[in-house]
């Protein structure tokens, strides 16, 4: 696996801190006299943490495809805990004299803009005594995912995974739907208090962060660390605002269609994903090799250069795509920052949901690919609304060539409905999951009652009666722990809101012009993170709008587009 070459540090490093401390001391110590001078230690600067960043992608891609592993476990804990916290001091004081040196006023502005404002933001939050609590949250974070890595289930004799259980919820015999579903949240049950505690502690480990940074709330925090420049918390309402009024309306719509479909009085959760025709559910691939040579094939007639790179990505085995007991649950696209390509990392049960996966982080890797060469491993360090943007036009784009995963036009009809019918389930699931969130964090203390009514309050808002829910609330009260992103990434998720509002324009606009389409997507995503988030979205064609207006017009065309194909 070739990586870039370096000319800073020695191509073997040994990553221990008294090693590593060398380095951080020259870049430190050098004596800076010209603006040549000050972008060479810049890119000095960025070799080292591409290569620290990368090293920590591995320790985290091990751990998660196998949870069970304490060596692995250990090998990334050691990082968190003994690398970064000594570490961060030291880039403080780097950002510091970047931003003291007397001729950084004279460095390309606009080339660098995007870079010191997020090195600004970085200097304005940093707090020493914030150094051990981030290696807290980085070590117990990541128990969620041995928590629900170890979730199995049976059915008809058989353990299954959680992820490939659920595949019976699509089944059109109804009593093994219910009777998965039960399973499915009688198993979660089991560990939601453990999930409630860990859920706690890593509330108190943020709020401290939060109130040590100066701030009155991690909702507060986070969304300076994060670097939210272009839009603000009273943007993210006015979000939740237009998904309750304009998709929960046309899903309860789409509510009563299936209740009438299926013949039913009243629809149970476990009605909710079943084929409203009464089909069994389409099985578009047979195991994770025939998922990779099929979306090679489809990325390639997109694209050639789609499929290069999923092809690329093939021949280096930087796929794990099969669920499997003892593998950390969700899916992920990780950049590794010398290399220049990415780690997919998914639990494929042969499902519809996990081909859509597949386009998502052929999505991201696509991304990484095409950032690759930037001049700064800051540039390829992606804000997600645009990388999400990435991601989600690709479901969408894709389409054009699922032809590759079903030869029967009815199954290609099916599977198109299915995936415009969960764009609009997706979006009021964005705004309840980002609503909670902002719940969750500006009432610091709350009790866990409290948290579940909230949480109960915010599913009814956006749409969770649809189905009746009766003789099951406590799985319904306890939903929210299935999102691994409250977790792991807190208050990553309303990028997907975002990005998925992006990415029906992207794909309207490939619709009337494929080639010009694919074209501005392209050029979009080359920037990397080097301009504001309003401007990338104005090279890929589209508009960054979470307006009521923008949201109708777009759930209007995607409306449409299901007419065609239903």
């Amino acid at each position: 696996m070739n990586k870039t070459k370096r000319t800073y540090i020695p191509a073997e490093l040994k990553i221990d801190f008294e090693t590593l401390q060398s380095f951080y001391e020259e870049l430190l110590n050098r004596k800076i006299e010209s603006v040549a001078e000050l972008e060479k230690w810049m890119r000095d600067r960025s070799e080292l943490e591409a290569a620290l960043e990368e090293d920590f992608a591995w320790r985290y891609i091990k751990m998660t495809c196998d949870t069970t592993n304490e060596a692995l476990r250990k090998d990334f804990e050691y990082f968190a805990t003994e690398i970064e916290p000594k570490i961060a001091p030291y880039s403080d004081k780097l950002n510091r004299n970047l931003f003291e040196s007397p001729v950084k006023d004279q460095l390309d502005q606009e080339k660098y803009a995007i870079y010191l404002r997020s090195i600004e933001k970085d200097i304005r939050l940093f707090r020493e005594e914030n150094i051990p609590l981030f290696s807290q949250l980085q070590v117990t974070q990541q128990k969620y995912g041995a928590i629900t890595g170890a979730m199995t289930v049976e059915v008809d004799e058989k353990e299954y995974t959680m992820q490939q259980a659920g595949n019976f919820l699509k089944s059109n015999r109804r009593e093994l739907r219910k009777e998965a579903f039960e399973k499915l949240g009688n198993r979660r049950l089991q560990d939601s208090l453990e999930l409630d505690e860990l859920f706690d502690r890593l509330l108190d480990l943020r709020h401290q962060v939060a109130l040590n940074a100066g701030y009155e709330n991690y909702r507060d925090y986070a969304f300076a660390a994060m670097g939210r420049f272009d839009y603000t918390p009273e943007d993210c309402f006015r979000f939740h605002q237009a998904i309750e009024r304009e998709i929960v309306p046309l899903l309860r719509v789409e509510a009563e269609k299936r209740k009438r479909a299926l013949g039913l009085d009243r629809l149970r959760p476990w009605d909710m994903e079943v084929d409203p025709s009464g089909k069994e559910a389409l099985k578009p691939f047979q195991g994770g090799n025939e998922l990779t040579d099929k979306s090679i094939e489809c990325f390639s007639r997109l694209d050639p250069y789609f499929g290069m790179c999923l092809r690329t990505m093939k021949e280096q085995g930087l796929l794990d795509l099969e669920s499997r007991k003892g593998k950390a649950p969700g899916g992920y696209n990780y950049p590794l920052s010398e290399t220049g390509m990415p780690f997919i990392f998914m639990n494929s049960a042969d499902s519809m949901r996990d081909l859509t996966t597949m386009m998502h982080e052929g999505g991201h890797a696509v991304h990484t690919f095409l950032t690759a060469e930037l001049e700064l491993n800051a540039f390829r360090n992606l804000t997600p609304e645009i990388a999400e943007l990435a991601s989600m036009s690709m479901e969408l784009l894709s389409m054009q060539h699922w032809d590759h995963f079903f030869t029967r036009e009815d199954d290609l009809r099916r599977a198109k409905s299915e995936q415009l019918h969960d764009i609009l389930k997706t979006l009021p699931w964005v705004a309840t999951i980002d609503a909670f969130q902002h719940w969750l964090y500006t009432n610091p203390g709350h009790s866990r009652e409290t948290r579940r009514q909230a949480w109960l309050d915010l599913f009814e808002r956006f749409g969770g009666g649809f189905s009746d829910w009766a003789g099951y609330e406590s799985f319904q009260e306890n939903l929210w722990q299935k999102q691994l992103h409250l977790y792991e990434v807190p208050f990553y998720y309303i990028e997907y809101g975002m990005a998925q509002l992006g990415a029906i324009a992207v794909w309207k606009n490939f619709r009337q012009n494929p080639e010009k389409a694919v074209k501005q997507y392209i050029e979009a995503l080359k920037l990397g993170y080097t301009k504001p988030i309003p401007e990338m979205y104005r090279t890929a064609g589209v508009r960054f709008d979470f307006s009521g207006e923008y949201v109708r017009s777009l759930a209007a065309f995607v409306h449409e587009e299901l007419e065609k194909v239903s």
